[in-house]
C-alpha cells in the first residue's frame, strides 16, 4: 500500500540546489511542508520563497556541525515534528588521494559522512519517541563501487552505505524506516567534469528525486538510480 505525503513535514538538507532542489519541489507538489537546510542560506531563503511560508522554510546549516544543526533544529522547529529527513547534502572533490589536501579530506568527511550521521542522531530520537518515521540517506554508487581519483569520495559514501544498514536494523523495531539511495553520476553541479561509467548515462537531479519520493511512498531499504 502507497503512503501519502501531503501533510508530511520534511527536512533536506542540500535543499537550495541540485537534488536537494529537486526533491523539495516534489515533496511541496505533493503536499509536504518542507524545512530546506543549506549551507547557502540566501539561496535557500529564495528557493522556499517560491512556495510562500506556509510550504517550505528554511535555515542555514552546516552539516558538519552538530551545533550548526541544533541551531537550524531550533530555527525551523515550528514546522515539526518531522516525519521525513532527507540527508542529501554533500560534497564530491576529486583528484589523486596522494596530492590531496588535508583540508578538502577533512570536508569531505564532515560533510559527507558526519552530516548524515548529526542529522541521523538529532532528529532520530523523536520519530523513535513517536513510533515512526523515515530517514533517506543519499549515498552514492560509489559507496558501492569504488572511483579512482575519488577515495576519499568512495570512503565517505561507503560510511555512508554501512551507517545506514546498521542504523536500519537499529530503528526498525521503534517503526522507523531508513533508505539509502544509490544514484549513478547526476547531472548537477556537483558532477561537472565526471565522466558517466561505459553504458549508464547521467541521471538528472529529478531522477534522484523521484526515487526519493518514491522511497517515502513505499519503504525499500537500498534504491538505485537508474532503478534498473
Amino acid at each position: 500500500m502507497s503512503r501519502s505525503i501531503a501533510g508530511l513535514s520534511v527536512i533536506i538538507t542540500g535543499g537550495a540546489r541540485g537534488i536537494g532542489r529537486a526533491t523539495v519541489d516534489r515533496f511541496v507538489r505533493q503536499g509536504a511542508r518542507v524545512a530546506i537546510g543549506d549551507l547557502d542560506a540566501k539561496l535557500a531563503a529564495s528557493v522556499a520563497a517560491e512556495y510562500g511560508d506556509q510550504k517550505v522554510t528554511s535555515a542555514r546549516l552546516d552539516v558538519g556541525s552538530r551545533e550548526s544543526w541544533e541551531a537550524f533544529l531550533d530555527e525551523v522547529g515550528h514546522f515539526g515534528p518531522w516525519d521525513v529527513l532527507v540527508n542529501n547534502a554533500g560534497i564530491m572533490p576529486l583528484g589523486p588521494v596522494l596530492e590531496e589536501p588535508d583540508g578538502v579530506t577533512k570536508a569531505i568527511m564532515d560533510v559527507n559522512v558526519y552530516g548524515v550521521i548529526h542529522g541521523t542522531k538529532l532528529v532520530g530520537p523523536g520519530m523513535v519517541e513517536r513510533g515512526s518515521g523515515h530517514i533517506i540517506n543519499v549515498a552514492s554508487a560509489v559507496g558501492r563501487v569504488a572511483l579512482a581519483n575519488g577515495a576519499t569520495y568512495s570512503a565517505s559514501k561507503f560510511a555512508v552505505v554501512g551507517f545506514t544498514e546498521a542504523v536500519r536494523q537499529e530503528l526498525a523495531p521503534a517503526g522507523v524506516d531508513v533508505t539509502m539511495v544509490l544514484p549513478s553520476v547526476v547531472q548537477t553541479e556537483l558532477a561537472t567534469g565526471v565522466p558517466a561509467a561505459r553504458g549508464v548515462k547521467k541521471v538528472t537531479a529529478d531522477d534522484v528525486a523521484e526515487v526519493i519520493e518514491s522511497a517515502v511512498r513505499k519503504p525499500r531499504a537500498e534504491m538505485w538510480v537508474p532503478r534498473w
